[in-house]
């Protein structure tokens, strides 16, 4: 009796998830059946074309201005990332393997930060990057350090990664003091070595966050010069209306370096999810 309750619990649960998978899966096959529509199906209440129009993809490249968008996307991306992790790593570090006054203070208050909405820091973000751009020598605005400076620091990696160092055991530290080596040596060669998930984590979570801005590299650029891939959908609204079907073909083509990025980190990233996080 036991047993065929358990198998049926079981099947259950197996069904549920399921129907919650293809649910989840419903907007995305909507996005990709719209991109091979017509303008009309498009606006029509049908959910299939009656004819696949592939081409609507390379007419969304060219009109969208893709090749230009694309390349500075890719290298925003790499110069947040860098950044991000850089910042993230040395500051985690600090707080979870390094005492010093009022280190949980500082954390503490840090952490608050992450109840701070983003649309919040948008205008002091921008008075800052301002000022920095006026009395430095390096341009700010409609350049590079606009779109990524602001960014490096996140809290939420430096949380997770912090979380995930202080559970490694003091007896690595110890072995490796007496073996001479210092923090920097010890960091590098076995810390980070034995964080490859976390790191993972926070590498997928920077690419997406970088990759799919829009908001604010509309607010500090005014050329396409250093407009990230997001911008050039814009160039699909017009004051005749939306042409949906552009819109659709520019948005699978802006998220397959993610789907791409996320099909071969899955394993790393559900794995720090699940290990992560809980020892203070």
């Amino acid at each position: 009796m036991k047993l065929n309750r358990s198998r049926t619990l079981t099947i259950l649960t197996y069904t549920l998830l399921i129907l919650g998978a293809l649910l989840s899966l419903v907007p995305f096959v909507w996005m990709i059946s719209t991109s091979l529509k017509t303008i009309g199906e498009a606006l029509g209440s049908s959910f299939f074309p009656s004819e696949l129009h592939f081409e609507n993809y390379t007419e969304a490249w060219d009109r969208a201005n893709f090749s230009q968008y694309f390349l500075n996307s890719i290298k925003i991306t790499a110069i947040s990332l860098v950044g991000s992790v850089s910042i993230s790593v040395l500051a985690a570090y600090g707080f979870a393997r390094i005492k010093f006054p009022g280190r949980e203070l500082i954390f503490g208050i840090l952490l608050s930060t992450m109840m701070i909405p983003a649309m919040v820091t948008i205008i002091p973000n921008f008075l800052t990057v301002t000022w920095l751009g006026r009395i430095g020598p390096i341009k700010w605005i409609n350049n590079w350090p606009a779109l990524t400076v602001p960014f490096m620091g996140s809290v939420f990696n430096i949380f997770l990664l912090r979380q995930f160092f202080a559970q490694i055991p003091d007896e690595l530290f110890d072995a490796a003091r007496i073996d001479g080596s210092g923090h920097l040596r010890f960091l590098f060669q076995i810390v980070l070595p034995l964080s490859k998930a976390p790191l993972m984590v926070i590498l997928v979570l920077t690419f997406i966050g970088s990759w799919n801005s829009l908001a604010w590299p509309l607010l500090v650029t005014n050329t396409p010069d250093w407009r990230p891939i997001s911008v050039g959908m814009m160039n699909f609204v017009t004051e005749a209306g939306q042409e949906i079907h552009y819109i659709m073909a520019g948005a699978f083509i802006t998220i397959i370096p993610i789907l791409i990025l996320y099909f071969f980190t899955q394993k790393q990233f559900t794995e720090s999810i699940a290990r992560s996080g809980l020892k203070g």
